[in-house]
């Protein structure tokens, strides 16, 4: 009797969730004696690489999968960033075995995460320099400092919304 995996609709779509995936590859007797392994590929205060390996019963390389996950990504990710990447790795790595790829390699995980980085807004090249101007003022090691860094980002970037000035005098006496 073969596994019925669980789909989710997503945008007119199925996918498969990793954990359907895994519950197939632990219960389909095709890969009894099969294991999965994982291993930080890289690994930052902010951004995570895995990769996923799956051996068959001799210990051979079966499939493989990586994934990137990075910490600013959701709010699950500020906690969770590690944990979150392990899963999407394995889950690759269990769609390139040929479990749960009937719509695509993607898991449900990945497609939605994918979704809300494309809904999040881009910042323009006005609010890049202002965070830019910003981080700037900030490098100055005191207030004199800090003051003629604040002095040369109003000259660089004259027409400055008021508020925009406001926030960075600010940071001119911040602490």
């Amino acid at each position: 009797m073969a596994y019925q995996l669980k789909t989710t609709n997503i945008k007119g779509k199925d996918y498969v969730l990793v954990n359907e995936r895994i519950i197939a590859f632990r219960k389909l007797p095709d890969y009894k004696g099969y294991s999965i392994e994982t291993e930080i590929v890289a690994i930052d205060s902010d951004t995570c690489v895995m990769k996923a390996i799956i051996r068959d019963s001799d210990g051979a390389v079966a499939a493989t999968g990586f994934a990137q996950e990075d910490r600013s990504s959701s709010m699950i990710n500020k906690t969770s960033y590690v944990e979150n990447c392990e899963t999407s790795a394995v889950g690759r790595a269990l769609g390139f075995l040929g479990i749960g790829v009937e719509a695509s390699i993607a898991t449900a995980e990945e497609v939605s995460m994918a979704i809300a980085k494309q809904e999040l807004p881009v910042p323009t090249k006005a609010e890049l320099n202002v965070a830019k101007a910003a981080e700037h003022i900030k490098a100055g090691a005191n207030a004199p400092e800090r003051k003629k860094r604040f002095d040369a980002v109003i000259n660089k970037y004259p027409g400055l919304a008021a508020g925009v000035v406001a926030s960075l005098r600010e940071l001119v006496t911040a602490e």
